[in-house]
């Protein structure tokens, strides 16, 4: 039976390896998808990994496979689904490596290239929608104005507000983070020492 679960694993991470184009964070979206499909993890624990995989170090793909497969197999289930992964690429620029020389010139492949970047864009926008969703607009069953003056909405959007002009103005992304988690600290102690 593990075995099984293992090889699932495997060819779910093979496939969404496959077919990401634009780099790890394009892979969101069939991340979400297949995850949740699978119930491996709700929307709300891969939204915190997310977060998590983008403070540790290591190419983000990677970061999710990997704790994506521990959790549903253990070590082995990091294993089997990290392989997946990176499996296809490997593959691929094996291939490409080989051939890029004789064909960069050709019409369908710069076709090919010009079609998949603004692809890329879209479905890493398409994450970025549903993430911020998770994030700042929780499933809850209270009215709008009640989430928006939430303690943890405000929160939110004070760590974004901080954050993004820091990232537009290139602040090196390390010390976005390290600040991030600072306020994300803060923030998490600030009702205790308040008292509200």
């Amino acid at each position: 039976m593990i075995w099984l679960e293992l090889l699932e694993l495997f060819f779910t991470f093979f496939k969404i390896g496959l077919f990401t184009f634009g780099g790890g964070y394009a892979m969101l979206p069939l991340i979400q998808s297949e995850v949740q499909a699978k119930e491996w993890m709700t929307q709300s624990e891969l939204v915190d990994f997310i977060a998590v995989s983008e403070s540790t170090p290591g190419p983000f793909a990677i970061n999710i496979a990997t704790y994506v497969g521990s959790e549903v197999g253990g070590v082995l289930g990091s294993l089997f689904a990290t392989l997946g992964v990176v499996m296809p690429s490997f593959i691929i620029i094996l291939i490409v490596a080989q051939c890029y020389e004789k064909f960069k010139q050709s019409r369908v492949v710069q076709g090919v290239l010009s079609g998949l970047r603004p692809a890329a864009i879209g479905l890493i926008a398409g994450a970025v929608l549903t993430a911020a969703q998770t994030v700042f607009v929780p499933a809850v069953s209270a009215p709008i104005l009640e989430v928006i003056t939430s303690y943890e909405f405000i929160c939110g959007a004070v760590i974004f507000g901080v954050s993004l002009p820091l990232i537009l103005k290139k602040v090196h992304p390390i010390l976005v983070i390290c600040l991030a988690a600072v306020l994300g600290i803060a923030s998490g102690y600030a009702p205790m020492i308040l008292g509200f």
